[in-house]
């Protein structure tokens, strides 16, 4: 949800009797931004230090303990569909029963990489050849979105279609069009839950659709990367509909890959990820990735789940997290308030999740204010990463991530990205005139 910009907001500022002195004010701001000699950088959603301290005791387990639940001794080779005992914390908040869910490496996008490419050199459930043999194919790309889906479709040469999001989720009259009409649109992106970096929530009316739509390619899968569902930033816990039971009763069971990891909610470089899909969808990705792995890290998945021990524990660990987190949001959206909220020059999401704010700025003015925030010292994610190939063809959304910086930091450097905003956006409006 973006905020509201009141009609004086929009007019009073901008108005020709004191452009010039709000230029000359934004002007000088921004000098003395850029003589602070500042040192910031806001581009990725990494855990601060201090969230990583919150599973510091995952370093000294298993502690002596090599025996999984059902008596496998971890530190051996096998166990290629992970360890029960993990699979059973995670798959109520997956939305995967504990038979479909896989738990695996560290990382939920290596598992996203092996899924693509073993559906481009491998014939997935319902097609009747591979990918790669089919010409050029297609994903959908709901926008703003996530950067590294985008250079995934880049590294293998899949073609990317924008769909504009909305308040529920990708505009879905787009979609269903879109995947009605074409045979080599065989998937598409989705974070269903505080999505990245614009914090929607998919409705429940988006999830029946997309269960239920027609595709051209009878072989079309949903990427369904549920990277936060339990990064909650109020007390409320919000929910979404259950993607795979709803495939599975329009008749679609293979038509979703449901992915998610502990990358945010333990260690980052050192978590589980999961994958979870129907009994064939499960077959077949076990199958394949038996030729590139004898096993995943159940050291590693036994000391998860003795840190975390049940659903429960993952709850509390959040609040904790979310302790973390919250203030800096809050900070985020005060000085946003404060200093951009009666300009009319931008408006912003109030995501109650996840790891970032989406700003949006005035019409051809994001790659600008970037460049004049690093120029500052303030390191932000390129503009335009939000989209595919790097282009957003209105130059106006630029994602914060607040959670790495100290507090200190992080509100000094939004508080050099609003004067950044200010200069580059009434300049604008004087050039306009």
């Amino acid at each position: 949800m973006t905020t509201e910009l009141s009609s004086d907001a929009l007019s009073a500022p901008g108005a020709p009797s004191d452009l010039g002195a709000l230029v000359e004010r934004a002007r000088q701001d921004y000098e003395e931004l850029a003589g602070r000699g500042l040192s910031l950088d806001l581009t990725r959603g990494k855990p601060a230090p201090a969230q990583l301290d919150l599973s510091a005791d995952l370093l000294s387990l298993p502690a002596g303990r090599y025996t999984a639940a059902d008596g496998t001794d971890v530190r051996n080779y096998g166990g290629l569909q992970g360890l029960t005992e993990l699979r059973e914390i995670f798959a109520e908040q997956l939305q995967v029963p504990v038979a479909q869910l896989l738990a695996a490496g560290n990382s939920s996008l290596e598992l996203m990489h092996d899924a693509l490419v073993h559906a481009l050199l491998s014939v997935v459930p319902g097609a009747e050849s591979r990918w790669v043999d089919q010409g050029r194919i297609a994903f959908l790309c709901p926008v703003p979105g996530y950067d590294r889906h985008f250079a995934l479709c880049e590294r293998f040469g899949i073609d990317m279609i924008p769909v504009p999001m909305t308040g529920s989720g990708p505009d879905m009259d787009t979609v269903e069009r879109l995947a009605a009409e074409n045979p080599a649109v065989k998937g598409i992106w989705c974070v269903p839950k505080y999505s990245n970096p614009d914090g929607t929530v998919y409705s429940d009316e988006t999830v029946a659709r997309l269960a239920a739509m027609e595709t051209a390619a009878p072989d079309f899968r949903i990427f369904w990367d549920n990277a936060y569902a339990v990064h909650h930033l109020t007390e409320e816990r919000v929910e979404i509909a259950d993607l795979l039971a709803a495939c599975d009763e329009a008749g679609h069971a293979d038509r979703v890959f449901v992915f998610g990891s502990t990358s945010k909610i333990t260690l980052a470089g050192a978590g589980v990820a999961f994958f979870g899909a129907s009994p064939a969808n499960v077959k077949w990705l076990l199958a394949n990735s038996a030729k590139r792995s004898i096993g995943p890290d159940k050291v590693n998945q036994l000391r998860h789940a003795m840190l975390l021990r049940d659903a429960d524990g993952v709850g509390e660990l959040m609040e904790r997290q979310r302790a973390a987190l919250q203030p800096k949001f809050e900070a985020v959206q005060r000085i946003l308030e404060a200093e951009l909220g009666h300009t009319g020059l931008a408006s912003w999401t109030k995501p109650k999740g996840g790891y970032f704010v989406n700003l949006e700025v005035t019409e051809g003015c994001a790659k600008e204010v970037v460049r004049r925030a690093g120029a500052a010292g303030i390191v932000l994610t390129p503009a335009g990463a939000t989209h595919p190939y790097g282009d957003d063809p209105l130059d106006s959304v630029i994602r914060i991530a607040p959670s790495y910086p100290t507090q200190e930091e992080l509100e000094e450097a939004i508080l050099g990205l609003t004067a950044c905003v200010r200069v580059v956006g009434y300049e604008k409006r004087l050039a306009a005139r």
